[in-house]
């Protein structure tokens, strides 16, 4: 994709990646595309040049280090926040933009993920193990060097080193004072879950501002990655239903109840799949 972006190339792209079944894969080009799908006609190419930039701003601070986790989360911190300024939107946190790295490299600015993305992006540039972590309720980045030595890293806030009692403050925020560090939430999450969670990111925002509609396209864009998520048809039909498009909703739960196990759930989808074919007779 060159010059100004159709959605139909942004689309192309993503269903390239689910074919693909990949557990990695371009990331932060995959984010891009997502962007451009709300912003049909823009150049993706300055965007390029300037993860090329950090690719390259990486490598030449990384020259003749040791291959130390810290260093290696070092380089990051310096170039991405240091050097590049970014930083996490606490002033603006519900803000969309913040979920779109088209505007999050336009502003510096962005969610935990997006940023994260970037993180990982410059990172994995260089050769390095970089991964995303699934922590509850924050993203965050991993390095494990060439010493085996493993380190966590916040993007949000400034690359900064997470320690364990840090780890545990974090999670107690969001899970609540009872919650305690467990060994799941060191386990890292396939590229396809990161960029699912930012896509998550938008979905509810929109449902939280009753957006359905924008809510649905972005189901839509999720099901470009994830064709054959049952809970995603599910969450498709019902989106249908609250947008008053029933003959849409028929077809969205009819797939979700052809990849969907038995259950309790299955069959509650099953009678209001007969009141809806009910309806439209």
């Amino acid at each position: 994709m060159s010059g100004g972006t159709s959605r139909g190339e942004a689309r192309a792209l993503l269903k390239d990646i689910a074919a693909r079944g990949e557990d990695r894969f371009d990331l932060a080009e995959a984010a891009l595309a997502l962007a451009a799908l709300r912003h049909p006609g823009v150049s993706l190419d300055p965007y390029r040049a300037h993860l090329r930039e950090l690719s390259d701003d990486a490598a030449a601070a990384a020259a003749g280090m040791p291959p130390a986790a810290a260093d290696q989360a070092g380089v990051l911190a310096d170039v991405l926040a240091g050097r590049h300024g970014y930083q996490g939107d606490d002033q603006s946190y519900e803000d969309l933009q913040n979920a779109d790295l088209i505007r999050v490299i336009d502003r510096r600015r962005g969610l935990p993920v997006t940023l994260g993305i970037l993180y990982i992006h410059a990172g994995r540039s260089q050769g390095w193990d970089v991964v995303g972590l699934n922590f509850p309720g924050h993203f965050l980045v991993r390095v494990q060097g060439g010493d085996a030595e493993r380190v966590i890293l916040d993007p949000f806030n400034g690359g900064q080193i997470m320690e364990a009692h840090d780890l545990r403050a974090l999670l107690k925020v969001s899970q609540g004072q009872g919650a305690e560090l467990t060994s799941d939430v060191y386990q890292p999450v396939t590229d396809r879950a990161i960029v699912m969670r930012l896509l998550n990111n938008i979905k509810v925002r929109h449902m939280e501002a009753t957006r359905f509609d924008q809510a649905l396209a972005t189901i839509t864009d999720m099901l470009l990655l994830a064709p054959d998520d049952p809970v995603l048809w599910r969450e498709r039909g019902l989106m249908h239903m609250r947008t008053g498009d029933l003959p849409g909703a028929v077809t969205a739960l009819e797939e979700y109840v052809a990849r969907a196990p038995a259950g309790p759930d299955r069959e509650r989808i099953d009678v209001v799949l007969r009141e809806l074919r009910q309806r439209l007779q």
